[in-house]
């Protein structure tokens, strides 16, 4: 039996979120938010019934068009068109785990009460979450800045029937899901299209993805970083906690502390060392992966107060009878984070790749290539090629998008964040550097069986224990391509202990 979390007014935390997904909870709505929601709704119309002056979005036009008064009786279509009509998508799809996001920090966000929804509308966003219906969402479309207009209309079609959805891995015409699953079209109401498509939730659900698969790349990044020190028989010094005590940037200590953890007991740190200095791939392990895990955090408390936002536009406060419109809607503040964290990601996979090609250079009595016989065999030269194709496309995807800006509707909307941009070049990114990690953990591997007898420490050993019953060592050539993925699928499932 699956359990059930009752959504709230309260702010999710980070580890709500991430125990909703793992353990794959149903969605319910406590009753706080039930009043929530019906209270603003019976506010709303009221207050169109009783009051004549325009509201934007409610009873007039959108965007440009916010000057042309739309008649009461026709408020309903009005919030149909708006959102048939934005649903301009294009692009690749996005995948199942971010749609189950939007969904989740949509639902959250109306059960705040500022939005103006009717209850049925939650409760049919909560039943596709907890059913698995996933619309059909493309990446291209959003400017981030009116909320994600488009990407949130597609999200939101299934609700009158149109649109495609993918439902125990099969893509299926809307209509035939709902009526799959006895679900009557909802009516939108006066504001319901502007409240689902207003709103940061494609962004914030590609950071929040991006943000938990980040945090376990870096730890990756840490132990096969350590892996490769060992390989590449590097020194133990510039890992001190006396030096870093000097520079008490938060992410260099914890860094550096954690590989002074999880050398310890090593045989091979511990040998006398011919090399007087290491190259800064190595010796400023901590500097850089650090900075990264600052960025990292940085970054955290931006999605997390985003997550937790309303984000629609006009806000409704029924309390203080009052309808406000603003531009909670804007991506900047995520437009950034997702520019620095894409910056700090691309790093760590530059420096990566600098630690494998030292393990293939044939330095400090390693063989090139790390392959017996080189000439004969090219060993692990090539997948330093990839290592380095992979890593220039970071760099260029790590172009800030929020510097960019092209107007739209009329110039009403002079000014955009381009944060979906942002978010989805961020997303590739990671991906990328998962593989770049993938290339260094399969090149540290192989070059530490150089080093026997001598043994590393038996965090190490037990890493490699593990990641030598998917990949064995390689005598001669073979085909490397399927190791790479070997490797990367092996960095996705382990679990590096803290």
């Amino acid at each position: 039996m699956h359990k059930i979390f009752e959504i709230s007014p309260q702010a999710f935390q980070e580890k709500t979120i991430s125990d909703i997904l793992d353990n794959e909870y149903k969605l319910s709505l406590d009753g706080e938010s039930a009043r929530l929601i019906t209270t603003c709704r019976e506010y709303l119309d009221k207050m169109i019934e009783n009051h004549d002056e325009p509201v934007y979005g409610v009873t007039t036009g959108f965007g440009a068009l916010h000057d042309r008064i739309i008649g009461k009786d026709q408020l309903n279509r009005l919030q149909k068109n708006l959102v048939m009509s934005h649903a301009c998508g294009t692009g690749r799809e996005v995948r199942d785990d971010i749609i189950k996001l939007m969904l989740l920090f949509k639902i959250h966000a109306l059960s705040l009460g500022k939005s103006g929804v009717q209850m049925k509308t939650v409760e049919r966003l909560k039943d596709m979450f907890n059913e698995g219906v996933y619309p059909v969402v493309f990446e291209q479309g959003s400017l981030g800045a009116s909320g994600d207009l488009s990407p949130l209309a597609h999200l939101v079609l299934p609700l009158i029937g149109l649109g495609e959805v993918r439902y125990r891995g099969k893509k299926y015409n809307s209509a035939d899901i709902n009526e799959k699953m006895g679900w009557p079209l909802i009516e939108l109401q006066s504001k319901e299209g502007l409240a689902l498509l207003n709103g940061t939730q494609f962004m914030s659900a590609h950071g929040f993805y991006v943000l938990h698969k980040a945090r376990k790349l870096l730890r990756a990044a840490d132990v096969i970083s350590a892996i490769s020190l060992e390989a590449f028989d590097g020194r133990y010094e510039p890992f001190k906690e006396e030096l870093h005590n000097l520079r008490p940037h938060k992410g260099q200590q914890e860094v550096a502390s954690f590989i002074r953890r999880i050398l310890e007991g090593s045989e091979i740190i511990k040998q006398e060392k011919k090399n007087v200095q290491d190259p800064y791939s190595f010796r400023c392990i901590p500097q850089v992966h650090g900075a990264t895990a600052d960025a990292i955090e940085h970054a955290a408390k931006t999605i997390m107060t985003e997550i937790n936002s309303v984000t629609d536009n006009p806000t409704i406060f029924p309390e203080e009878d009052m309808v406000l419109s603003g531009g909670n809607f804007h991506g900047q503040a995520l437009a950034l984070v997702f520019d620095y964290m894409t910056i700090a990601l691309a790093e760590l996979g530059s420096i990566s790749e600098r630690r494998v090609y030292r393990l293939i250079s044939g330095q400090r009595k390693l063989p090139e290539f790390l392959i017996a016989n080189p000439g004969l065999n090219s060993g692990f030269m090539l997948p330093q090629y990839t290592a380095a194709a992979i890593v220039s496309q970071n760099k260029q995807l790590a172009t800030p998008a929020s510097v960019d800006s092209i107007p739209s509707s009329n110039e009403q909307e002079d000014h955009v964040s381009m944060g979906a941009n942002a978010a989805t070049k961020l997303l590739t990114v990671a991906e990328n550097l998962e593989k770049i990690l993938a290339i260094e953990l399969l090149s540290a591997g192989q070059a530490i069986e150089f080093r026997r007898p001598l043994r590393s420490s038996d965090y190490i050993e037990n890493v490699l224990s593990e990641l030598r019953k998917e990949i064995p060592f390689v005598d001669n050539d073979r085909v490397m391509y399927t190791e790479i993925e070997k490797s990367a699928e092996f960095i996705r499932n382990y679990n590096f202990p803290d």
